[in-house]
Order: structure tokens, then sequence, then C-alpha cells
């Protein structure tokens, strides 16, 4: 096939269907910018996950003098004893990384930072917080061994969970990302299938020289070239405007907004990298799946 006839016929088609071409190029660009974002909201909610599961630490409270006299704390506030036995306990477990104690004053020292603008902070006396054990763990999802280990042992108020405080904003972003996946697939959808009318109608506004082609001898692929390589054009414009969008998205959303302004989230956020990482994908889909729709399409005008 020579590359002038080509290139020639690729040419006539795109310009002869203009309007239909401009329509499969937004449909196609918006999919994969959809697709390239989903990915990328995966990609944030793992980083997200890695980086506060592996700070997610369980808290052991201590019981005092002002907790109601029930469960660990029927004697009272917690003994040196049952404290010595706590920490050597915590520190004897397999599932233990680290243990971290905070005494009143540790407490009342975070409590005031958190807390700055509280009135609380007025009339709280370090006698007034417990102490704690903070246990952080080598597999953040052993919590239930440390819970049944400690709760309502003697000198234990209570045992906390970080990780079930982190649940709803993890449900948020899987909610985000099932949401992105779902407008992914059907703008998805809707490019193939104005790909697929698209190339029908090409086929149609050129039955003329295809049954000439036919007469002549010309194989099915010689025929059918022109009309696939059109749509994997279109394809591949509509790859480049989603990589434009993507990238432009990143650094004006994340990068300019979200980490600029959230100092916190800063050091969570994905880099450009990971918008790299995704950008060879677009080009894959968006052109193998205008080349692929294309011919599918085409098979029935090329029987004889």
């Amino acid at each position: 096939m020579r590359a002038q006839f080509v290139l020639k016929e690729i040419g006539i088609g795109l310009r002869r269907n203009l309007t239909m071409t401009i329509a499969v190029v937004v449909s196609v660009a918006l999919s994969l910018t959809l697709f390239g974002a989903a990915l990328l909201v995966s990609k944030q909610a793992d980083s997200m996950k890695d980086y506060w599961y592996d700070r997610v630490e369980v808290s052991i409270f201590l019981c005092n003098k002002t907790d109601p006299k029930k469960d660990g704390c029927v004697n009272g506030e917690v003994s040196n004893a049952d404290r010595e036995a706590i920490s050597a306990d915590l520190k004897k477990m397999p599932e233990v990384d680290q243990v971290f104690f905070e005494n009143k004053q540790d407490a009342f020292a975070h409590f005031k930072e958190q807390n700055k603008d509280s009135p609380l902070g007025d009339s709280l006396t370090p006698d007034q917080l417990p102490e704690s054990f903070r246990v952080k763990l080598k597999d953040p999802t052993k919590f239930d061994v440390i819970s049944s280990a400690f709760a309502g042992r003697a000198g234990v108020q209570s045992v906390q969970d970080q990780k079930k405080l982190l649940k709803p904003f993890f449900d948020l972003l899987t909610s985000a990302r099932m949401a992105a996946y779902g407008i992914m697939f059907f703008m998805l959808l809707v490019a193939i299938l104005l790909i697929i009318n698209t190339a029908r109608v090409s086929a149609f506004s050129r039955r003329r020289e295809t049954g000439i082609m036919r007469l002549v001898g010309a194989s099915n692929f010689y025929i059918q070239g022109p009309f696939i390589l059109e749509s994997a054009v279109a394809g591949l414009v509509g790859a480049l405007v989603a990589t434009g969008l993507l990238s432009a998205g990143y650094y004006f959303g994340i990068k300019r907004g979200l980490a600029d302004s959230i100092q916190l989230l800063k050091s969570q956020l994905i880099g450009f990298d990971a918008v790299i990482s995704v950008l060879p994908w677009l080009f894959l889909l968006g052109i193998g799946m205008s080349a692929i729709a294309s011919f599918f399409t085409l098979r029935k005008y090329l029987k004889v």
C-alpha cells in the first residue's frame, strides 16, 4: 500500500466528515481524560492509605481517678504495677513495632497544642487527662489482637483504633474512584458509538470508490486500511488533547491547588511521575479503541 495514497485517503475522509470527526476527537479526549483521572484517583487513594496506615496507632488509655469504677477501672486510677505490666506485655507481642508512653503532662501539652482556641484549655488540668500507650503495629490490620488482649484489663480504660477514624475518609476516596470509573465507562461507550457511526458514514460516502477497488481485485486490507487509519488518527488526536487536559488538571488542581492551600497534604500527594505513567495508556487506549471499533464496523462493507 503506497503511503501517498493512504495519506490522501485519510485526508479526504477526515475533511469529508469533519463535524463527526471533531465529535469523535472530543468524546475520545473526554473519555480518556476521565480514564486517566480515574487511574490517578486510584493511585492517590493508595498513596494516602499507605501514608496514613503507616502512621496509624492503637491507643490504650489508662484509668484515671475520675473514671467510673467499672470494667478495668474498678480499682480506680491505674497503679504503677498495672502500668508496668501492660508496658512489658506490649513489648513482648510480635505484632507490636513500637510503644510510646504518654503521661498526663504530655497529654495535657498535646491537648493544648491541638485546641489552642478552645475554652476548655483554661479549665482542664493535667490530672483530668488519662495516661496512654501509643502502639504502632507492624500490620495495622492486627488491631483485634491488641484489643482482645488489653480491653477490660485492670488499669485499662479503653482501647482505640485510629484506623476507624480514617475509615470515612477512605470511604470517600473509594466513592470518588468508583464515580470516576463509572463516568469514564459511559464516556468510552459514547466515544465507541461515535467512532462506529463515523466509520459507517465514511464508508457509505465512498461506496463507489470501494466498489471499483473490489472490481479491480484490491484486497480487503487495502480497502479497509484508510478507514481504520482515519479512526486511529482521530483517536491519536483525542489522546493528545486528553494528555493536555490531564496534565493541566494535575498542575492547577493538585500541584497549585491542594498542595499549596493545604500544606498537610503536600507530602501525601502523588507527583507528576504518576501522571507520566498514565499517559501511555491514554494513547494505547485511544488509538487501539478507535482502530478496533472501525475494523469490526467495516467488515460487512468488504463482503464481495
